[in-house]
């Protein structure tokens, strides 16, 4: 994972490729915890320890959403900044899929792939990158999008 300020000229030519992965990010309890309480989604499969052992999940699980908001702290380590960037704003998500629970006490990190450069604007550009959220030891990921970015130079 490194992550480089390139011309806009370099960017372009990274269109195809893998532009890297993030470090783990632990999910804990307590992380889920807060999220329930910021977003106000306290279902039980999140919050309550003892009742979620009881479901086919066996434990407590991140909201999708949650695992989703990550995306741009993981982005942050991985995608390139543009010389002359003066910002890097999300524009929307295509094809969003939850493929398998993150449970409380596991780790995901991110990987990347930028898939199109264009240029919607003068000095404004968009990035689509292919996503998935890996879970540490898991086959399946926690999810795979296809992540819009704008970034003005």
């Amino acid at each position: 994972m490194t992550k480089n300020t390139l011309s806009i000229e370099q960017l372009f030519e990274l269109q195809g490729k893998v532009l890297g992965s993030s470090e783990w990010i632990a999910i804990e309890q307590t992380m889920i915890n807060t999220f329930a309480d910021v977003t106000l989604d306290r279902q039980f499969i999140h919050v309550d320890e003892e009742a979620a052992r009881q479901t086919p999940f066996g434990g407590t699980i991140a909201h999708g959403f949650l695992t989703l908001s990550l995306l741009s702290a993981m982005a942050a380590q991985v995608i390139p900044t543009v010389q002359g960037q003066q910002s890097a704003v999300n524009y929307g998500i295509n094809n969003l899929r939850f493929i398998s629970p993150v449970h409380s006490g596991k780790r995901v990190r991110g990987h990347f792939h930028l898939k199109n450069v264009s240029e919607k604007n003068k000095g404004v550009y968009q990035l689509i990158m292919e996503v998935s959220i890996e879970i540490e030891n898991q086959a399946k990921p926690a999810l795979v999008t296809e992540w819009l970015t704008l970034v003005n130079v």
